[in-house]
């Protein structure tokens, strides 16, 4: 299944004579070491040993922090370290993580997230019990940068099980797999359908879950055994409003409308799944308007309605052109003096 693709990095397999550990947990990082204390503390409080658990992380080369002294103080010798020579961006170092790996199972632990106990041995038995089963996730919790809690994701099923076949029509139009650090994926799966697909960027995640969930059976674990973190610093909140991110996100329904939706059901999704990104590129837009930047969010909500016309984009896009207008209005009216005149 593993074919050349010009968009998904190979993976190869591991050699037949290097002894395999059942889990890889591989930690990209980035100028994140204070997170990547609580991170690492997690994972080697559930720590079964070399034999069964590699543990790496993956630096991109940071420039404000050392994670190695982190890696050092913390994992006394457990914790394998690799360090970037240059920044070669968030997808190539997941690669990078990919190809170090040793293990039956891959978790890609992202360095501000954290797994809650029980993690590992909870999420190893879907793949033990079930071999048909290509990747796993849980239930998470959202954290602030002083980790609290803030929210719970969503039941996508009222149990834990593997998810029926419809529910590609919901990861489809919806990323519901909140960051990867959720999720557990056999390695083989990556080794037969390739690495993150470049034309998607930072919703490449996205993608490859559906590309997953078309070829292999998924579990649905119930209970929040997962913590994913937002703080400023954060990829999906730097990124998330940004132009690059808004056409990565779109690039990416395209790729998935086109690859795994039978063409009789595409048409449909789409007109969701298309709203959706014109819904964030309207957010943008009103960012940028409401920081004095005029040009770029009218830029934004002109690529939002290139990307849908539904009477609910029209409808969002005429509130913050109004809106904005009437503000900008009344800003000079206070300036002349003439708003004190009405009063």
């Amino acid at each position: 299944m593993n074919h050349l693709h010009p968009y998904r990095p190979s993976i190869l397999p591991i050699q037949q004579d290097v002894e395999r550990p059942l889990w890889s947990v591989m930690i990209p990082t980035y100028n994140c070491a204070e997170y990547l204390r609580y991170t690492l503390k997690s994972v080697l409080a559930q720590d079964p040993g070399p034999q069964k658990m590699q543990i790496v992380v993956i630096d991109n080369n940071s420039t404000e922090d050392d994670p190695k002294a982190v890696v050092e103080e913390l994992g006394a010798g457990r914790v394998e370290f690799y360090q970037q020579l240059s920044n070669v961006g968030l997808m190539n170092n997941f690669q990078t993580c990919f190809e170090l790996s040793r293990g039956k199972l891959i978790h890609l632990l992202c360095s501000d997230d954290c797994v809650r106990e029980g993690f590992y041995e909870k999420m190893a038995q879907p793949f033990e019990e079930h071999p048909e089963v290509g990747a796993a996730f849980c239930r998470s919790i959202l954290i602030d940068d002083r980790n609290q809690w803030k929210g719970l994701s969503d039941f996508e099923m009222p149990h834990s099980g593997i998810l029926p076949k419809s529910w590609l029509h919901r990861i489809a139009e919806l990323c519901c797999i909140s960051v990867p650090s959720v999720a557990v994926v056999r390695r083989e799966v990556y080794e037969n359908l390739g690495g993150f697909d470049r034309r998607c960027g930072i919703s490449a995640d996205w993608e490859m879950w559906v590309r997953i969930f078309a070829h292999y059976p998924m579990w649905f674990e119930a209970e929040p055994l997962a913590m994913w973190r937002v703080h400023l610093q954060s990829a999906n909140n730097v990124n998330v409003k940004s132009d690059v991110f808004i056409q990565e996100n779109y690039n990416t329904v395209e790729t998935i409308l086109k690859s795994y939706i039978p063409e009789t059901e595409a048409n449909k999704l789409a007109q969701t799944t298309k709203q959706n990104c014109a819904f964030l590129a309207l957010e943008s837009a009103d960012t940028l308007i409401k920081k004095g930047d005029i040009p770029k969010g009218m830029l934004q909500i002109k690529t939002a309605l290139s990307y849908s016309k539904s009477p609910k984009v029209v409808k969002s896009a005429s509130r913050i052109i109004l809106w904005n207008r009437t503000i900008s209005i009344l800003k000079k009216m206070v300036k002349s003096g003439e708003y004190r005149k009405t009063l």
